[in-house]
């Protein structure tokens, strides 16, 4: 039996600092110009979702890879570590 990527996450402490490391520059770039919306399959813990009309960010379960960072083709999300002490904490590493 092989287990879940939802399994692995489970396993992560994740400390959410109320200022968001993670953020959508401009909405409408998303919806109007980015044909496929690569964000919501590149990232590995599903931080990025489509609601209705627009691209939500749940900036609390991100797993600081940085693939947001490369993979918005219009260079349209602002990332950065979280700040001190805030953000996720591997439990085995």
């Amino acid at each position: 039996m092989t287990a879940k990527v939802e399994d692995k996450l489970f396993l992560n402490r994740f400390r959410v600092d109320e200022n968001p490391h993670i953020r959508i520059i401009e909405g409408n770039v998303c919806m109007e110009k980015c044909e496929n919306q690569p964000c919501l399959y590149f990232c590995p813990a599903n931080v990025y979702r489509l609601e209705k009309d627009r691209i939500s960010v749940a900036y609390e379960g991100c797993l600081e890879c940085g693939s947001c960072r490369i993979g918005c083709p219009n260079l349209n999300i602002e990332w950065r570590f979280p700040t001190g002490g805030y953000g996720i904490s591997h439990k085995f590493g």
